[in-house]
């Protein structure tokens, strides 16, 4: 990464069925070896079954999931005087959306299930009502800098 200027933020066009740029980077982000049609096609399945199951906006359940998802703070390591802290941060909405894309993925991908369209399906519902273990990562991720907040004074 450069020093002195950070590249350009790339512009996406947003996913063709909803119209949302966040759908459009998630999918970006479910994507193994360039394969964006089988993982368009898989996330739009797990959409298909949230809206199915909850009768709502798969939309709406999808950006609930995402901002319950999002952590707030987190800690990241500060050296001062030889030894290492770990220094509570606000979380920029970018890193949080970031954050979150990857815990739901990792969740669902960690989950028991048939197919990755219903455990993706599963977890974001599950996100959404304020449960599952995405939900459980960003619990500890507050808890770590909770417990951290007498090193708040070292970041700057």
């Amino acid at each position: 990464m450069p020093r002195r200027n950070s590249p350009s933020k790339r512009r996406i066009p947003p996913d063709p069925r909803f119209n949302n740029l966040r759908m459009q980077m998630f999918v970006n982000r479910m994507m193994y070896r360039g394969k964006k049609s089988t993982a368009q096609r898989l996330f739009y399945e797990a959409m298909d079954l949230v809206e199915q199951r909850q009768a709502a906006d798969p939309v709406e359940i999808f950006e609930r999931a995402i901002r319950n998802v999002s952590p707030s703070v987190e800690v990241k390591p500060r050296r001062v005087g030889g030894s290492t802290y770990q220094v509570p941060v606000e979380v920029d909405p970018d890193r949080g959306f970031s954050l979150a894309t990857r815990w739901l993925l990792q969740a669902a991908r960690s989950r028991n299930g048939r197919s990755i369209a219903e455990k993706l399906a599963n977890e974001i519902m599950d996100a959404a009502n304020g449960q599952g273990n995405s939900i459980k990562k960003r619990e500890d991720t507050h808890k770590m800098a909770e417990a951290n907040r007498a090193f708040a004074h070292y970041r700057w």
